[in-house]
């Protein structure tokens, strides 16, 4: 995500390739005024009606990205709290250390094998999955066999059932509230697949691009009549504007994806082991992320 701007106004007119902007005003001006042709001219109502159903198309699909990007948020906020609360209910219920140490430990690595996943890539060539898998001591043989799950999330909570259903001397209510969390941790994954699963429909995108290339060629040709030159900068301003909205919405409909754009989940995931990490004691935390130089937070 990022956290700070040290784009220039150079660097985002070349990003959104601002030239055909530049190109629709500069015909308009030149066959205007320079070649003298001043009868080619427009009424403005053509353009106020595309221009408004561009604006109505670009403002519904800023607004349905950004509930996206929204919701991924609340989704790990929730995970956040889920994580909290199972750190606690297995120090406070269980007895055996070794199977808390074990059940905290692995849900750490179940929330950075989510991370992974929601960002399509390799959770064995993962940094901190690797050194979790390490921490517990799994065997390469029960690597090999996470591997082969369609969800290794999935396979985790998994055994996080498992551990609990063998644990001894369990309170009945108190595994009935262990369950919940868990559920609750299903719940959160099930949500943010869901995100990263079903796209935003193209059409959305494909109708306000469209519009927006006939809007910036028509709009030169209502105004040139009045603003001269200036048509360039105008048709550059307000086409941009147009641009911009949409591309924001672009970005924001994968709150996952692994870009400056994206929600900062490497972080949320690692403050999470560290918070997980202190309710055991130790004292071996994890560095916490911060904001690259670049003023981005991952």
């Amino acid at each position: 995500m990022m956290m700070s701007n040290r784009s220039s106004l150079f660097g985002v007119l070349w990003w959104q390739r601002s030239l055909v902007f530049v190109g629709g005003g500069s015909v308009a001006w030149f066959v205007h005024d320079v070649i003298g042709w001043q009868h080619l001219t427009m009424p403005t109502a053509p353009a106020s009606i595309i221009g408004a159903a561009l604006g109505i198309f670009a403002a519904f699909r800023a607004n349905a990205a950004y509930a996206r990007w929204w919701e991924g948020r609340q989704l790990w906020g929730r995970l956040v709290s889920a994580s909290r609360m199972w750190a606690s209910q297995c120090r406070a219920y269980l007895n055996d250390g070794i199977v808390i140490d074990r059940l905290v430990r692995r849900h750490a690595l179940y929330v950075h094998v989510l991370r992974c996943q929601l960002r399509r890539e390799d959770p064995f060539n993962d940094a901190h999955v690797l050194r979790l898998l390490d921490r517990l001591g799994l065997p390469e043989e029960e690597r090999q066999r996470m591997r082969a799950q369609s969800s290794i999330g999935h396979d985790l909570l998994d055994e996080h059932m498992a551990t609990l259903a063998a644990a001894p001397l369990l309170d009945p209510h108190r595994l009935q509230s262990l369950d919940s969390t868990i559920m609750t941790f299903l719940d959160v994954q099930g949500g943010c697949e869901r995100l990263k699963q079903t796209p935003m429909p193209r059409s959305y995108g494909f109708f306000v691009e469209r519009l927006l290339v006939v809007f910036s060629m028509l709009l030169p040709w209502c105004i040139v009549k009045d603003v001269g030159w200036l048509v360039i900068p105008v048709n550059v301003v307000v086409g941009l504007g147009f641009t911009l909205i949409t591309e924001t919405a672009r970005l924001l409909e994968d709150p996952f994806a692994h870009s400056w754009h994206s929600l900062p989940i490497t972080t949320i995931a690692v403050d999470i082991e560290r918070d997980l990490t202190q309710r055991l004691g130790d004292a071996d935390l994890p560095p916490a992320v911060v904001v690259n130089d670049q003023g981005i937070l991952w």
